[in-house]
């Protein structure tokens, strides 16, 4: 059964040329940023380029684009309601500024701590074989009846395209009002600011206006990378690696008004109808909702009315390595849950 949905158009003003190469320019350099949203501006907290050490290999070192003080992981850059206007993929991909955490979901923090842009973070290479982890969400919407509203990623995705996966897939950013970012410390289990970027998030790719804060509940996380070798192949250059905030929401069905450059399918499903879908061998699967899905995801659905009660809720971070299909050429059996983790302690 198909929910009602009515398309919306989709206007592009590429303006990826104002932050291309931004990954390659020494912090001293960059005395002044202005957002690409044109919201504000950022400013360098120091003329000093520092470097932070990620696990790749045990010489292998990555110099961040952008340094501020943690403060200025609250300064907002651009607001949840004007978010993706006149942006396409690539845009997105170089202005976003992703949270960066550890493998234990702690916020890099610090008077030079990165911000690192959802391109850099997703890219993938011998030098950098897990990319950059960093903090996200997957949100779970569930409609009255208990079936899952699942949906099909666009073919124009930049990273896993036409994969089927949970109702949206995305980030919390740096410098977004209402504030997006975290400390799991205090947070847990509200975290307010996951919330926010899930909210935000749907209506951008789902025209979803419907959704409350109070509808949104904490699971639990999951820490994973995959390649993403079936689209590019065994030498992929992006990637996924996440720590992944699972969160569960029912609401009455809402009128969809999907953007086609996000999502191309929607569909919701009962438990059986998804395993069915998934054991037909006809569709491609997400990799982090293939590990969710395996790793509690089914059974918190079957319990539904008591995970949105949080009584399924828990403080875990639990790591996971990919579906051997979505392991690339550089990928080494030598790599651990600690390569591609920056850390407040290297």
């Amino acid at each position: 059964r198909q929910p009602r949905r009515k398309k919306q158009p989709v206007f592009i003003f590429n303006i990826s040329s104002m932050m291309r190469g931004l990954s390659t320019i020494p912090c001293q350099a960059l005395a002044f940023l202005v957002s690409p949203r044109g919201a504000s501006a950022f400013s360098v907290a120091s003329t000093t380029s520092h470097r932070w050490t990620t696990t790749t290999t045990p010489t292998t070192t990555m110099t961040t684009a952008r340094t501020i003080t943690s403060s200025r992981l609250h300064q907002a850059a651009s607001t949840s309601i004007d978010y993706g206007l006149g942006m396409d993929q690539q845009a997105m991909m170089e202005s976003d500024m992703l949270v960066i955490v550890d493998e234990n979901d702690n916020l890099i923090v610090g008077d030079d701590a990165p911000v690192v842009s959802k391109k850099l973070a997703h890219t993938f290479s011998t030098d950098q074989p897990r990319g950059i982890c960093h903090r996200a969400f997957s949100l779970f919407i569930f409609n009255p009846q208990g079936e899952m509203l699942l949906t099909q990623r666009a073919s124009s995705k930049i990273t896993f395209p036409s994969v089927w996966t949970n109702t949206c897939c995305s980030h919390p950013l740096v410098g977004m009002t209402p504030n997006e970012v975290d400390d799991p410390t205090i947070a847990y289990p509200q975290f307010d600011g996951i919330k926010h970027a899930a909210i935000r998030k749907v209506k951008h790719e789902l025209g979803i206006t419907s959704m409350k804060h109070s509808d949104i509940h904490f699971i639990s996380r999951f820490h994973y990378w995959a390649s993403d070798t079936r689209t590019h192949g065994p030498n992929a250059p992006w990637g996924e690696h996440e720590v992944d905030y699972i969160l569960f929401c029912q609401i009455p069905e809402p009128t969809l008004n999907v953007d086609p450059e996000e999502v191309a399918n929607v569909k919701y499903v009962s438990i059986p109808e998804l395993k069915d879908m998934m054991a037909s061998g006809q569709h491609i699967w997400s990799p982090w909702f293939l590990g969710i899905m395996e790793r509690g995801g089914f059974d918190w659905w079957a319990d539904l009315e008591n995970s949105l009660a949080g009584k399924n809720t828990n403080s875990d971070v639990t790591f996971f390595d990919p579906d051997p299909s979505f392991v690339a050429e550089y990928n080494l059996p030598s790599h651990t849950r600690h390569t591609g983790v920056i850390s407040n302690h290297r």
